[in-house]
C-alpha cells in the first residue's frame, strides 16, 4: 500500500459548476437583502467569498471582468449606486489574483486570516465610493461583515472543494 504523502489530487473543475456557485452566491446575496434584515451591513457577501475562491483556484477561468459584471448585477439588484459593487469587486479579483499561488500553500483557517483583509477593503472601497456619491458613513456593525465572511471562508472552501475530492473510478486497490 502506498502512503498518502500530500495533499489530495483533486479533478479538474466542470465549468458548469463554477457557474452554478456564482449564480448560488448571487441570489444569497439578493434573497439576504429582501429578507427582514433588508440591506443590513452587518450581513456577509456571500459572493464575494465565492468569487474569492474561484478567483484563487481558477484564475484563468474567473478573473476581474468577470467579477466587474458580478459587481454591476448586484449593483442592479440593490438599486444604489451603479458600479460600487463592480469596482469592489474588482479591486478584490486583482488582489486575490496577486496572492492566490501563495495562499495555497496554508491550511484554511490561516488562509481566511490572510484573506480577512481583502473583505475590509472590499466594503471600505464600497463604502467610499457610495460616500463619494453623497451617500451617509454606515454604522459600526459594518465592521462584522468581513469577520463573518473570514469565518465562512473554511465552510465555502470545503464545500465548492467537496465534487473535486472524489475519486474519478473508486477502486479500493488504488490510493488515488
Amino acid at each position: 500500500m502506498i502512503p498518502s504523502s500530500g495533499p489530495q489530487l483533486l479533478l479538474p473543475v466542470k465549468p458548469w459548476f463554477i457557474g452554478l456557485s456564482l449564480f448560488a452566491g448571487l441570489l444569497l446575496n439578493m434573497l439576504q437583502n429582501m429578507s427582514l434584515w433588508g440591506q443590513s451591513t452587518w450581513l456577509p457577501d456571500w459572493l464575494s467569498v465565492i468569487l474569492v475562491f474561484w478567483v484563487i483556484h481558477q484564475p484563468r477561468h474567473i478573473g476581474i471582468g468577470f467579477a466587474f459584471v458580478l459587481g454591476l448585477l448586484m449593483d442592479v439588484h440593490q438599486g444604489g449606486l451603479l458600479g460600487a459593487h463592480a469596482l469592489a469587486y474588482s479591486v478584490l479579483s486583482y488582489f486575490t489574483t496577486t496572492l492566490h499561488r501563495r495562499l495555497l500553500w496554508f491550511p484554511l483557517l490561516a488562509q481566511a486570516l490572510q484573506i480577512f483583509p481583502l473583505f475590509a477593503l472590499t466594503h471600505a472601497v464600497e463604502i467610499m465610493a457610495r460616500m463619494v456619491n453623497g451617500d451617509a458613513f454606515p454604522d459600526w456593525t459594518l465592521l462584522f461583515a468581513p469577520c463573518l465572511e473570514a469565518i465562512l471562508w473554511p465552510l465555502c472552501s470545503l464545500i465548492l472543494l467537496a465534487p473535486q475530492l472524489r475519486a474519478p473510478d473508486t477502486d479500493a486497490n488504488r490510493p488515488l
